[in-house]
């Protein structure tokens, strides 16, 4: 079932069911689904409509900790709330274990050595991943530390 059609269902769920917590990241999440199909002119992909729910979660991320350096715990709670309904709706994510293989493997196939390769790691770790939800930056710490032994 594409996202809208299952975020349409929940939505109606959430109104039934009066649920306020839900409802506002829910209408939150259709609205920039919606605008970025009046931005490209057509429907979405499963692929794009996955990019707006990693948007979306990656600023209420960055919002929780910027709550939370201005002590605002009320925000940070709500912030919380609302990612964790976000993130329903994505895959979940990679296991550490799987990581460091990938990031094992691309190493010895670009025959990288030096920090000066990391570029080109990145990209072949990224490219494997396509699709799956990973952290960007654990990545780029994952792959400094492989090529710093």
């Amino acid at each position: 079932m594409p996202l809208i059609e299952q975020l349409n269902k929940t939505l109606a769920e959430a109104m039934k069911a009066r649920d306020q917590a839900r409802l506002s990241p829910l209408r939150m999440l259709k609205a920039a689904l919606m605008n970025r199909e009046v931005e490209r002119r057509r429907s979405l992909t499963e692929a794009e409509e996955l990019q707006v729910v990693a948007t979306l979660v990656k600023q209420h991320k960055e919002s929780i900790e910027q709550f939370g350096k201005g002590g605002r715990q009320d925000l940070v709670d709500k912030e919380m709330a609302e990612l964790a309904v976000l993130e329903t709706y994505l895959p979940p994510e990679a296991a550490i274990d799987d990581l460091e293989r990938i990031v094992s493997e691309v190493i010895a196939e670009t025959g990288a050595t030096t920090a000066r390769d990391m570029g080109k790691v990145m990209k072949g770790v990224m490219a494997r991943l396509a699709g799956a939800r990973v952290d960007g930056k654990a990545i780029n710490e994952l792959v400094r530390k492989r090529l710093a032994d």
